[in-house]
């Protein structure tokens, strides 16, 4: 099982003195520690207008940072597909998959938050299907050896061919999921899945049971399974007080970030965001010490490898670990990132353990 470092840039706290152009700069040096450290891959969330996030700009961070590595992969988390055009997204990341030899894991989703749909005057509620035709174009986009024109209910255009071309063949491509129609989209479109933790318990029980419904629907499809990844929030302590300070810090990320950014309101939810409503329930009632392995990594490094071993059991190929979360300090971060290098990772096979042998 591979570790990668992802970050959804949360900084929309009250009272909150940390600038977004701070922000913006640590999270890139996170980024470049994280290939020091040998983690496999970046995925850095894409935001706008300071709703949830600040980091509107996943492609120019990952850009800057694969000028200055050679190993780790780089992925949007996610690219909010249907707010830009396909034919700009497909030539921007193919672009990058060429200039850093190689190393991108293009990752998409719908957002969740209707006021970054607003300015960019795209409809919030017809959504899933601009999603899925803009997937639909990508693929052809990438893959076509000439040139294509598409005419669909969203895009209409003649006679494209995108360059550069992506090196990968084909370029990975994972879709962001919280619900049942993501993980059929994937499975139709031969894509990989990415999902959170707490939403798959939430929805089918556990991880085990996304794995196992993600491959059984690829097999409908006629389609080979992929990899199944997953975001897991981090947080490490070895004292009552730390454990305190920490799990108070990710009640306020659920309280200050998330529960204003989704949609909780069912007279403006569409109906594909319904299941929203349930997790922003949840979300209001959930308690400090009601914090658990199903959506959190909490404790000293004996008590993560635990919890990872039975992730790695229900069949995930890599964990994204969230460890900027909550205000968390910059210097802490980095140092909860190299903590998990040195004494969880080695428990787990990888090509992390390469890199640590050379």
């Amino acid at each position: 099982m591979e570790f990668g470092y992802f970050t959804l840039s949360d900084n929309h706290y009250e009272n909150n003195q940390r600038s977004a152009n701070q922000f913006v700069t640590d999270i890139t040096n996170e980024a470049l520690y994280a290939d020091q450290l040998g983690m496999h891959s970046a995925w850095i969330g894409e935001h706008h207008f300071n709703s949830l996030g600040v980091l509107s700009s996943p492609e120019m961070v990952l850009s800057f940072v694969a000028a200055r590595t050679k190993h780790i992969r780089l992925a949007p988390a996610v690219n909010v597909t249907p707010l830009h055009h396909p034919i700009r997204v497909a030539e921007q990341w193919a672009t990058l998959d060429l200039l850093s030899g190689g190393r991108v894991d293009f990752a998409a989703g719908r957002g969740y938050d209707a006021r970054e749909y607003a300015p960019f005057k795209v409809n919030f509620a017809e959504n899933q299907s601009i999603f899925e035709e803009g997937m639909e174009v990508l693929q052809k986009l990438w893959t076509a050896d000439g040139r294509i024109s598409h005419h669909g209910k969203h895009y209409q255009f003649d006679d494209v061919r995108i360059t550069p071309k992506p090196i990968q063949k084909p370029l990975p491509t994972y879709i962001g999921s919280f619900s049942k129609p993501s993980i059929e989209l994937a499975a139709r479109l031969g894509y990989n899945l990415i999902v959170a933790p707490f939403a798959a318990s939430m929805s089918y029980g556990g991880l085990r049971q996304v794995v196992d419904l993600y491959n059984e629907t690829c097999a409908k499809h006629g389609k080979k399974p992929g990899r199944v990844m997953c975001s897991y929030f981090t947080h490490f302590y070895d004292t009552p007080a730390q454990e305190k300070a920490q799990r108070e810090r990710h009640i306020r990320y659920y309280k200050e970030c998330c529960i204003p950014a989704f949609p909780n309101d069912p007279k403006n939810a569409p109906p594909s965001y319904r299941y929203f409503l349930e997790i922003c329930e949840r979300m209001g009632k959930v308690k400090p010490e009601d914090l658990s392995e199903n959506s959190v990594l909490l404790g000293n490094s004996a008590r993560i490898t635990e919890t990872l071993k039975k992730v790695e059991d229900a069949g995930i190929a890599e964990v994204i670990c969230y460890f900027n979360v909550g205000m968390k300090p910059h210097q802490q971060v980095k140092e909860e990132m190299d903590r998990f290098m040195r004494e969880v990772a080695p428990n787990f096979k990888g090509k992390h353990m390469e890199r640590r042998a050379a």
